[in-house]
């Protein structure tokens, strides 16, 4: 293998061909620094996080495929990567890993001392979630704090404090994840049961529909509540509307359980994501 081809089989295993995950990630970041700046949040330090964003969910990606590369074999979706198809070693992916996140610390030293204390729990989450799936049934959860963390952070970088929004803007962000990664899941579910690993599709069993619209419910009460914490208006309420549309749509998506529609149902989150960050941006504009 020559050098360009395995650079490519490292880029795929960042999975920066498949941006989903980052703006999955980043969202729940534009949200808490809109929110934290009124509108205008500081250019260093939105840079810094988008970047941080980028660099933290390609080490996640390569954390994740090296603690299941003897799973992914077994898994119809994701047979084809690159640590599961032999095409990169565990030692490499290792250093992969290692080399992502000292560059997303590095980035991180630009912002406040209480930013950078909250990127080492950012690190320990990011890490430690791939393995979470062997021990419990809402591994799901887990991924919500790790990629709501940067929800903590963009406050204390921008504002060196942590309100109480914060937190509840995180736990929306956490609900989130578990909406749009049950939705994944239910994508894998027949393969899941034959391997053993653990998961909210597989949890929920025939209620999957019924638990995740409840979810959906919870998550845009926990939006209001933001909302009214911080006084936001008509832009963030159209918004809030907007996506409640399309967590309707999502429940149309996977009123079948078709492995196809359930996984559009979870690429639609994106959209999800982004009107409600529209929402925010617009109300602080007007």
């Amino acid at each position: 293998m020559d050098w360009r081809e395995r650079l490519t089989q490292y880029w795929h295993l960042m999975r920066f061909h498949r941006p989903i995950g980052m703006l999955l990630l980043l969202w729940p970041a534009l949200w808490a620094l809109w929110i934290a700046g009124e509108g205008s949040p500081d250019g260093k330090i939105v840079l810094v996080f988008v970047l941080g964003v980028a660099l933290m969910r390609a080490a996640g990606c390569v954390i994740n495929d090296f603690a299941d590369r003897r799973i992914d074999p077994h898994v119809t979706r994701t047979r084809d990567r690159p640590l599961a198809a032999g095409r990169v070693t565990s030692k490499e992916a290792l250093a992969l890993f290692a080399g992502l996140c000292l560059m997303a610390f590095l980035l991180v030293l630009q912002l406040n001392r209480l930013t950078v204390a909250l990127s080492v729990v950012a690190l320990f989450l990011a890490a430690s979630y791939p393995f979470t799936k062997r021990y419990t049934h809402l591994p799901q959860a887990y991924l919500g704090l790790a990629f709501g963390w940067a929800i903590p952070m963009a406050f204390t970088a921008q504002t060196g404090t942590l309100p109480g929004v914060a937190w509840w803007l995180l736990l929306s962000a956490v609900l989130w994840a578990v909406i749009y990664d049950t939705m994944y899941a239910m994508v894998d579910r027949d393969d899941d049961l034959k391997i053993g690993v653990k998961s909210s599709a597989i949890l929920f069993g025939r209620y999957d529909r019924l638990i995740v619209g409840l979810i959906q419910g919870a998550m845009l009460g926990v939006l209001i509540w933001v909302g009214y914490l911080q006084n936001l208006g008509g832009g963030y309420w159209l918004g809030l509307l907007a996506a409640a549309g399309m967590a309707a749509y999502q429940q149309f998506l996977i009123r079948d359980r078709n492995r196809s529609e359930c996984f559009q149902a979870f690429l639609n989150n994106n959209w999800f994501g982004g009107v409600i960050f529209l929402g925010i941006a617009l109300d602080y504009w007007i």
